[in-house]
């Protein structure tokens, strides 16, 4: 079964992340920088926890948790130890509920730190910035019960074996509850999933497979040769990426992400394996949204039940669900449907999607009723 997952943000909830900078915290005496600091934590698990429940209510299976999740964490001079914050214990307590929902919900979570985390860098203090963040990722990983810590091979500087090789010393030094969720992915500059099989098989480091990446980095492999092999490296629910390029895979610039991801670009390869794909797409929660509902389509009215959108005469849209919507349709016309629309006809069908029981169709119809009209718009123009 797939489970998709939404990274880090959303677009249209109201669930927002705050964070704070290092030049803010410096005008504030460090008593108060720490208070400060506090509230901000205290404040990012329970978004974390709203968050989760959103992906719950939704059917998205899996959220990425933002890397500045406690803010600034491990900066030279601002950073911290939640010993350190005069609600250290509280915030560990919000973490500890998130991961306790996680796990009564069956969901998954994640992390992907930031760019400049390098393991195989020349730089010895890159190397060791790298690993005191990593360190602090797993520590709320440990809390919420995340179980990927997920980073990119890094720089080839000339020598991409080497670099490799580096790579491979530094997890070392890593503890064992990094080394325990550490994965590594390929990108579409550097490292093919072809360069990183080998030290994933010898370090025991799985990878997670980019398929946007490999279209744009390939390495002789089919899409179904790398996923096999990729598999092949994990001890737990394998986690892949996708993407879809913002101008189209003949476009200049085919790395650049999509708002949201085309269905075709899906690996029909994937669609029956026990996995979590994470959306990299910049509508966020409404891209995940459309892709379940473009996975889970394909089928005829009467084989299962569909959520609709009707624009009404008045410009308002409707939203409802049927398992036959060309007759729903006819109703909705006649009047004798609903006395919301018999008051704007006529009215059209401009969205449908599919879902495999009544019940889901329920649960989807509210989701989309909950959308602003911006959003609904949103989804509505990616059909067409």
């Amino acid at each position: 079964m797939i489970r998709l997952g939404l990274c880090c943000m959303f677009r249209e909830q109201p669930i927002k992340f705050v964070t704070t900078t290092a030049t803010s915290l410096g005008k504030l005496k460090r008593s108060d920088a720490l208070k400060k600091l506090s509230r901000l934590c205290l404040a990012n698990a329970d978004s974390l926890l709203a968050a989760l429940q959103f992906c719950a209510e939704n059917g998205i299976g899996c959220f990425r948790v933002n890397s500045q999740i406690l803010p600034i964490k491990t900066h030279p001079t601002c950073g911290y130890e939640i010993d350190d914050l005069p609600e250290g214990d509280e915030i560990i307590r919000r973490f500890k509920k998130c991961g306790e929902f996680v796990k009564q919900q069956k969901l998954r979570t994640c992390f992907h730190p930031d760019q400049f985390v390098v393991l195989n860098s020349p730089r010895t203090d890159v190397v060791e910035k790298s690993v005191q963040e990593l360190e602090y990722q797993a520590e709320v990983a440990e809390w919420i019960g995340a179980d990927v810590i997920n980073i990119h091979g890094g720089g080839a500087y000339g020598d991409k074996q080497k670099a490799l090789a580096d790579f491979a010393r530094s997890l070392d030094r890593l503890s064992s509850r990094v080394r325990s969720r550490l994965t590594v992915e390929n990108d579409d500059m550097t490292y093919t999933p072809a360069d990183l099989l080998p030290i994933c098989r010898s370090t025991g480091v799985p990878l997670v497979y980019d398929v946007h990446h490999h279209r744009c980095n390939p390495d002789g492999q089919t899409v179904g040769q790398a996923t096999r092999k990729a598999l092949a490296t994990w001890d737990r629910e394998p986690m892949f990426h996708i993407s879809s390029p913002l101008d189209g895979w003949n476009g200049p610039k085919p790395e650049r992400h999509h708002d949201f991801i085309d269905v075709t670009d899906f690996p029909e390869c994937w669609r029956r394996k026990k996995l979590t794909v994470e959306i990299e797409a910049k509508a966020k929660e409404v891209a995940v949204a459309k892709l379940l509902a473009d996975l889970n389509s394909g089928g005829k009215s009467g084989d299962g039940w569909f959520v609709y959108l009707l624009r009404c005469a008045d410009g308002s849209l409707y939203t409802g669900i049927s398992n036959d919507v060309p007759r729903r349709l006819e109703q909705h016309n006649a009047g004798t449907a609903s006395r919301y629309t018999r008051s704007r006809l006529p009215v059209v069908l401009i969205y449908q999607e599919t879902q495999a029981t009544r019940s889901l169709a329920l649960k989807r119809e509210l989701a989309i009723k909950a959308l602003s009209r911006q959003a609904k718009e949103t989804l509505i123009r990616a059909v067409k």
